[in-house]
This record gives C-alpha cells, structure tokens and sequence, in this order.
C-alpha cells in the first residue's frame, strides 16, 4: 500500500545532523540538508576550506572555477576510515557504543587541456568526481530504569479518542506501533472491563516500572556525482560550472524493549525498520579571482537539489506474558504482530548554498584559507506526487523549527621541502531557531594532515575528530515527564588520497 506513514519510532541518528529524535518529515529535511562538503584528503585536513582554493578534485563538488588552475590531467582515489563513537545516558546510567566503517569518500578523472592561447583563455578541466557528502553508520545503545512511565502509557494516549476500528485497514492507527501493542494485547478498550465504559478510552494491565533498552542502527549515505568545468581566463580569473547526481540511502533499524518483573508482562521487544532512497539533480557556478600575487577570493552558489524518494517502513512487536488470562476467552503467553510494508513517495528539495572564501598565500610558503557557507534550512520542502496526501503541515514545520546558519571552515599549510603540514578546523551553528530539549546541535571540527608530491604522484593524508551532542525521546507521554536520552556523538575519520598526474 502506498500512504504517508505514521510513524512514531523510526528515528535518526547521525552526526551529520547530530540529532537523537522520533522521526519526522522536518528532522530528514535537516539530515538530508545538512551535508558537508566532500573532497581530498589535502581539503579535508584544511577543515574542508576550498572555495578560493583551486587544483584539487573537489573543486567539482564546491566550486567548479578551481578546476581551471589544473595544468594536467589527473586520476585521484580516496579511501577512508570512519570511527564513530557514542556516549548515551539515559536515567542517570551511561551506555556507550561504537561503530567501525571502511568506505571510498572519493574517486575522480580530471581532463585538462591548453588552449595555446598567449592571452585570454589559456585552458579548461573537464572532472567527473564522485564525493560522499553525508555518512549514517552510527550505533546508539541506551539503558535504564523508567521509574516514571512506559512506552505503553504513550500507546494508550495515542489511543484514546479512537474507537478499535481504527486499528483496522484504513483506520488512523492502522499499521503504527499503536496497533501493534493493541494486537499484543498491551492496550485495550475500557470496554474490556466493563461494557458500559467509553469506548475510545483505553487500559493496560502492566502498571510496573520498566526496565528500558534500545539499539539504534543506522547505515549508508549520501553521495554526488558531479560533472564539472573550470576555465582560467589570462590566470587571474577562474570561472566553472557543474552538473551533480546525487543519491540517498538510509538505513535505520531500531530495536526498543521493556523489562518488567512482578507483572503479567515478562517483556515487550518493538523493532522497526525504516529505508530511505532517492535521486536528485543540482547545479553549481562559481568564481575565482586573483587580483594579486599572493591573494586570491572565490565564490560558488549550489542550487537546491531535487530529489525523487521513497521510504519503506515496517514494524514486529513481541510479547512474552506470564500465562495471563486476558478475557474469558484469551490466555497470553508468547504473542507477536507486524505491520505491512508501508510505502511512501514524494519529492524534496534542498535549500541554497552560497559560499565565499578567501586565501592568503605566504609566498611559496603555504598558506591560510577561509570559507563562509550560508545555509537556510527553513527553505526545505517537501511535495507530494500522490494525490490526496498534503506536506502543508510537515513544511510549516520546517519554518517554524529551523533558521540560516553560516558556517565557518578554515585551514592553513606549510611547505618545507616536499612535503606539506596541515591543519583546519569547521564550526556548524545548530540549525534550531531554539535549543530543542537544551541541547546544541552546533558541530565542532579539528584537523590535521601532511602530504607529499612529485612531479608523477602525490598522497595525502587527513585526520578529523568531529564532536557534538544530541538530545532523543523514544516516546511522547504528554501528561508526564517523557524519558529524555542525552548523547555525546563523535567521529573519528582517516583519510588517504592518491593522485596520478597524466
């Protein structure tokens, strides 16, 4: 079937948006709009810095006109390796978790050619560049005593006002985790209990204090092929322009329990799994400009990028029940229910990029660079292609949730005979109009790196430590306290670049 899902547990988690909450349509407009900017390793140790710079193949990706400083054609391969850390307390006890990823961030073939002229133009690079823009492997574990309520208590507040029909096909709560617990018999209609009560009130018969885990898996990334040319106009002027395909894949797997002990419940075990995949198209235009030796400024404009997505969701819920007489008619042990595979199909786009940077050269000594990125992620937008189905509510959401923010990247290198050191350093605001449960989801940045070039190779090397912090409700119980899960996250990223000049 094909529907906008309800979905009250199908959560993300990455560091790219260093946000920890239930999903909603306006937290993947976020994680989807929060990228970073790919590249070399050589880049990624200037703390991403490279919208004045030039000569790299990720100028396909940030600023085209850099393309144009290349004097030869090159072959560049990026392998990475990304340690993902994870600190969650939750109920005061702390659970700590990690997750080890081998990938390739980078590939890319550049094509130069002379034009031969004295003046004017004197030559173009045509680059096909692939950059991975937005990892999700990340693993979340968190633990503890609910003193205070159980998921059960928001299943029950998700019922009510809702007669047993709408657990049915077509019904309001049809294929949500609330259905799910109605069928394992978690949650039931007063009616149960006496005839005469209001229907679309509802119970529990497990009132004991819950003993809580969940396991949070997410996977895959997000990626752009980018199709660039850079020309450099008498090596003062730096124009280019280029076309990006991206993809999206997200993998999330949440496994959410509850413990009891005294009661008719042994344990409930919830799993849900969300899939999310799309296409999309964008463009970027840039400029650089060296009006002297020794300083030269830059300018890119990255348009929003339409994607086409689909999501897939499905969810198992278990029980185990103490051999639990029910009704007259029901004795509980060992239950289980799922839900159908629910499918969803819309399109999204991004908000703008608008980049500036400027770098200084210290004679043939190195350098410092420094790049401005605005970004206003209220822009994000959600349309349907289903008819009957409206994203008014979800992109009101976004405005009211989210601000512009300018994001800062610097870096600097010095030369000393063949080999380069560097460093840099990247600072993203939290995207919030305010702090969501006063937890900033501003991200923090170092790096550091060293490379070494010949006139037939070259290979660099990077190293980036990326910290932040997020805030996550497994559940919502509006009449008290909802569980809050605080987690510091982290990553750890090595990168190798190799050229092969042509």
């Amino acid at each position: 079937m094909r529907l906008k899902g309800k979905i009250l547990l199908g959560g993300i988690i990455a560091l790219a948006s260093i946000q920890l909450k239930a999903q909603s349509f306006a937290e993947t407009a976020l994680l989807f709009s929060r990228t970073t900017p790919g590249g070399s390793a050589r880049i990624q140790s200037l703390g991403g810095s490279q919208i004045s710079l030039g000569g790299d193949y990720s100028s396909a990706l940030s600023n085209p006109a850099g393309l144009g400083m290349y004097n030869k054609s090159e072959f560049v391969l990026t392998p990475a390796l990304n340690i993902a850390p994870s600190s969650s307390l939750h109920m005061g006890e702390k659970t700590n978790d990690s997750k080890t990823t081998f990938y390739i961030p980078g590939i890319a073939a550049s094509f130069h050619g002379d034009y031969k002229n004295l003046s004017g133009f004197l030559g173009g690079t045509f680059t096909i560049a692939f950059n991975r823009t937005n990892d999700f492997n990340r693993d979340i574990k968190y633990q503890g005593t609910n003193p205070n309520n159980s998921i059960i208590d928001a299943f029950i507040e998700d019922s009510n006002g809702f007669t047993i029909n709408q657990f049915s096909a077509g019904g309001a709560l049809f294929n949500t985790p609330t259905e799910l617990a109605f069928n394992n018999y978690l949650i039931g209609d007063s009616t149960v209990v006496d005839p005469a009560a209001d229907p679309t009130q509802y119970f529990t018969d497990v009132l004991g204090i819950p003993f809580q885990t969940e396991e949070i898996r997410t996977r895959k990334a997000q990626n752009q092929w980018s199709l660039s040319y850079g020309v450099n106009y008498n090596d003062k002027l730096f124009i280019g322009a280029g076309l990006g395909i991206t993809s999206i894949k997200f993998i999330s797997t949440k496994i959410y329990a509850e413990d009891f002990v005294g009661e008719p419940l042994f344990d409930l075990r919830l799993e849900e799994n969300l899939e999310i995949r799309g296409t999309g198209v964008n463009g970027t235009f840039g400029a650089i400009y060296r009006p002297v030796d020794g300083f030269q400024f830059g300018f890119s404009a990255t348009t929003p990028t339409h994607y086409e997505m689909t999501d897939t969701y499905s969810a198992n819920m278990s029980t185990n029940w103490d051999n639990f007489q029910y009704d007259p008619g029901t004795l509980l042990n060992s239950v289980q229910a799922q839900t159908d595979i629910v499918i969803s199909e819309y399109s999204y786009n991004t908000p703008w990029k608008l980049n500036a940077g400027a770098t200084f050269f210290l004679n043939k000594k190195g350098f410092f660079s420094l790049d401005v990125e605005r970004v206003d992620y209220s822009e994000a937008n959600y349309k349907s292609i289903t008819s009957g189905i409206s994203f008014n509510e979800d992109n009101d959401e976004i405005k009211s949730l989210y601000r512009t923010v300018y994001n800062i990247r610097a870096g600097a290198e010095y030369r000393h005979g063949g080999l380069s050191y560097r460093a840099g350093y990247a600072f993203m605001p939290d995207p919030f109009i305010s702090e969501q449960n006063d937890i900033s989801r501003k991200i923090t940045k170092f790096s550091t790196g060293i490379g070494y070039r010949t006139a037939n190779y070259y290979v660099d090397f990077a190293a980036i430590y990326s910290i932040g912090q997020s805030s996550y409700r497994p559940y919502t119980v509006n009449s008290i306290s909802s569980p809050l899960v605080e987690s510091d996250l982290s990553n750890i990223n090595i990168l190798i670049t190799v050229g092969l000049p042509f």
